[in-house]
């Protein structure tokens, strides 16, 4: 057996409503089965995904506030007053930014903007910056992607005389900042139809209002900043997602064509992951380990040296950044292994002196990924006596939630279920892993702990194709609640499997199924190759993809996991080193057998410590119990009853078979009845016999062993055909006729023989069906 390492969900299929999917919309029954799993179950349904670029957006003035914000940004144009964007650091407030700003200057304001320092300020509006807007003569501020938590600072703008709206689209409190308008989906009134969309999908919009249609130009930004801050692609930011790729492989801004070419992406080919992976984490870096400025210049400027200037420089920045991040990381793990033990956290909450904010978001969901416990990592200022730092979830705990429930020390936090940023006292750490802690234990159970996989759909390997495949991007671009389909793959046989990789840590096989087969490649998955036996029949999970070499195009799974659900036998016959076998087989759920005392103690030198065992009877077998362990074989049975009785409790996972042995009585002298025959008439003739000093010349003379000689002289003495007396054989003339088949002697080496000839010289298959019949024959274990 080899166990998943996730929890694999998989929703029932409504076969009947797929069917009608395919007949209606001529679709194949996999992308069929893909749209019914997302929840779109008619055709109209189905349809209206499919053809999302024939989708039009919502009307931005069903945003609640939204004819007062155009309003009062109109007026102050027409006024020449001073406008400040004020924005975050993220790639989501970096674009939201940059957005607003291009709209703003298109329409002639005076517009500048702000973001505050993540290290010095902090997440979010702060007094001080508003103060010194005011100060710098500046007489309406927008929030774009922050503020709506910010309801001391609204009192101050109010008090300055500043107007202010707030555009944003993070979790509302329970007290409304008291802002001239405030743009956000989830607000309470607004009757907006897409509650989903990023800090810059709410930009985007109050772009739309003030131009009066949607500014196409700004739709590559707006799809940056959707995909980048992982909210939902579904609706309108599925809408956004879509045309904003299209619009960004034809990008005319020449800040985004240095940071593509930097980054090493080529323009015509950009999707979702060109911006989940190339361009979102550079633009991230930037505000998480100096001032975000350089990003929002590097989208805003014309100039093609200085864009690429900066996007060289916002490389090294991300290069940096993962640096960082692998350093911190090292150090929450040492931390988390010395001082909390997940055993004992349900929560982790590990914080450091020293340690950089900006990436300690990153940090967590790395601890996330390894430990699977809703993580907080912060940063220690003692000097301001101050916490800083990130949180990311797992699902059953909403984030968010929880945090609201610790509001008394948490001054300043924000966010969503899944991740949240957070400011408090240090004094009140120790408190704040407590109280999540003890809202984990209440509300999650041991199986939350285990991470959890979702299966869209089961396929065979024949509904694996070329065409398929490429159905499947009809559901792109791919992100949250719209996620790059996870597909299911069952009892397959193993075919050729090999490690490769510079370092022989990723893993390529084909998977077969009545002459089908698919190659299939894990990365980071090496490590399995130790734990598949040959031809072994599994179930794997992954994203299908076309693999392309030399014009000829082929299906392969991209393995996300796999598990055996039969026990494996792993053939180790004719091994030459048990030791390093021995030292790598897992110890945890390893038993070692051996039936000989001194392979006994050979096996303890080589590890103390290994659950080892001696067997030298049936009740010694029946005693130990190896269901579900790894039972290594390293020498033979003296019969097969004590191997039967080995299995009376259970089936073992893994079978290890080494069965080293030092005489082989297969390919020693086998005494037919003939030979008994003639071996009789010569002592009938000679009288007795000296076998101690002739045995041996009479078995070179008749071409057979020592040991021959002497077994058959050993099994007339059981049938008392013969006495021996000092060595001399001599007939006994008053012995009863009696068959050689009465003979224990002569009966147990015929067993042995076959035995060997079972463990030791048939084929891996045949091996592995004898162990089969033996291991499922529980009325043969118990009656033997």
């Amino acid at each position: 057996m080899l166990k998943a390492k996730t929890r694999w969900t998989i929703q029932p299929s409504d076969e009947k409503t797929v069917q009608a999917l395919v007949n209606e919309l001529s679709i194949t029954p996999l992308v069929a089965s893909l749209l019914v799993k997302r929840g779109y179950t008619s055709v109209e349904a189905a349809s209206e995904f499919l053809k999302i670029e024939e989708q039009t957006f919502h009307d931005p003035y069903l945003l609640k506030d939204m004819d007062i914000a155009v309003q009062r940004i109109n007026d102050a144009i027409k006024q020449s007053e001073r406008i400040l964007v004020y924005g975050d650091y993220d790639a989501d407030g970096v674009s939201s930014t940059t957005v607003l700003l291009t709209t703003l200057q298109k329409l002639g304001a005076d517009v500048d903007y702000y973001i505050p320092n993540r290290f010095s300020e902090g997440y979010g509006p702060n007094e001080t910056a508003f103060r010194k807007a005011h100060e710098n003569k500046v007489n309406l501020i927008i929030t774009v992607d922050t503020g709506i938590s910010a309801v001391h600072e609204a009192s101050i703008a109010k008090e300055l005389g500043v107007d202010l709206i707030i555009t944003d689209h993070h979790e509302p409190g329970p007290v409304l900042p008291d802002a001239l308008a405030i743009l956000h989906p989830k607000q309470s009134g607004c009757s907006y139809p897409f509650k989903d969309l990023a800090g810059v999908g709410v930009a985007l919009k109050l772009a739309h209002a003030l131009l009066g249609e949607i500014p196409k130009e700004l739709l590559e930004l707006a799809a940056i900043g959707t995909i980048a801050d992982l909210v939902p692609l579904h609706g309108e930011n599925r809408l956004i997602a879509r045309r904003g790729i299209q619009q960004l492989k034809e990008t005319k801004r020449i800040g985004l064509r240095a940071l593509l070419k930097v980054a090493g992406s080529n323009q015509s080919e950009v999707n979702e992951e060109t911006i989940g992976f190339a361009l979102a984490p550079r633009i991230n870096a930037v505000g998480r380990l100096q001032s975000a400025d350089p990003a929002v210049d590097l989208l805003m400027t014309e100039l093609e040296e200085e864009a690429f200037e900066i996007a060289n420089g916002i490389d090294l920045l991300n290069k940096e950044r993962q640096k960082n991040v692998s350093t911190i990381t090292e150090e929450a793990i040492e931390e988390v292994e010395k001082s909390f033990p997940i055993s004992e956290n349900s929560v982790l909450v590990i914080a450091k002196e020293g340690w950089n904010p900006g990436v300690v978001g990153i940090v967590a969901s790395k601890l996330v990924e390894k430990y699977y416990r809703p993580t907080i990592i912060l940063c220690i200022d003692n000097d301001k006596g101050i916490a800083k730092g990130s949180a990311r979830s797992i699902a059953g705990f909403d984030l968010f939630e929880s945090l609201s429930e610790c509001r008394d020390i948490l001054p300043h936090f924000g966010g969503h279920p899944m991740a949240a940023g957070m400011t408090l006292n240090m004094e009140h750490v120790d408190e704040l892993r407590s109280r999540l802690i003890k809202i984990a234990d209440s509300t999650m159970t041991q199986e939350d702990f285990t991470p959890i996989t979702t299966v869209d759909v089961r396929c065979s390997l024949e509904e694996v194709t070329v065409q398929s495949i490429e159905e499947m991007h009809l559901l792109a671009p791919f992100g949250m609640s719209n996620p790059k389909p996870v597909v299911l793959i069952e009892d397959v046989t193993l075919g050729n499997v090999r490690k490769i990789g510079t370092n022989q840590n990723h893993l390529k096989m084909v998977l077969e199924v009545e002459g089908t087969s698919i190659d299939c490649v894990g990365f980071g998955y090496g490590y399995v190759h130790d734990e598949l036996s040959p031809a072994t029949t599994l179930s794997a999970i992954g994203q299908l993809s076309i693999n392309e070499w030399n014009n000829f195009r082929k299906p392969q799974l991209m393995l996300q996991d796999l598990c055996v659900n039969e026990w494996q036998l792993f053939d180790h016959r004719g091994t030459n080193n048990i030791e390093k076998l021995i030292q790598t087989i897992s110890k945890v759920q390893s038993h070692i057998i051996t039936f000989q005392h001194e392979m006994y103690e050979r096996v303890k030198k080589i590890d103390s410590k290994a659950e080892v065992s001696f067997i030298q009877s049936k009740d010694e077998a029946l005693n130990i119990n190896v269901s579900n362990k790894y039972v290594v074989f390293v020498d033979t049975p003296p019969s097969t009853e004590l191997l039967y009785s080995l299995f009376d409790k259970g089936k073992p996972e893994r079978v290890y078979a080494i069965f080293l042995q030092e005489n082989d009585n297969f390919f020693a002298t086998i005494p037919t009845r003939d030979h008994f025959k003639w071996f009789y008439g010569y002592l009938l003739k000679r009288g007795p016999f000296d076998l101690k000093h002739k045995g041996e010349e009479l078995a070179r003379h008749r071409g057979w062993s020592k040991e021959t000689i002497e077994f058959m002289s050993k099994v007339f003495f059981e049938l008392e055909f013969v006495t021996i007396e000092n060595g001399i054989i001599s007939i006994q003339t008053q012995s009863s006729k009696r068959d050689l088949s009465e003979s224990i002697l002569f009966a147990k080496k015929q067993q042995q023989i076959e035995l060997e000839k079972m463990l030791l010289y048939t084929s891996y298959q045949q091996l592995k069906l004898w162990f089969n019949e033996h291991m499922n024959s529980t009325s043969k274990l118990v009656n033997v």
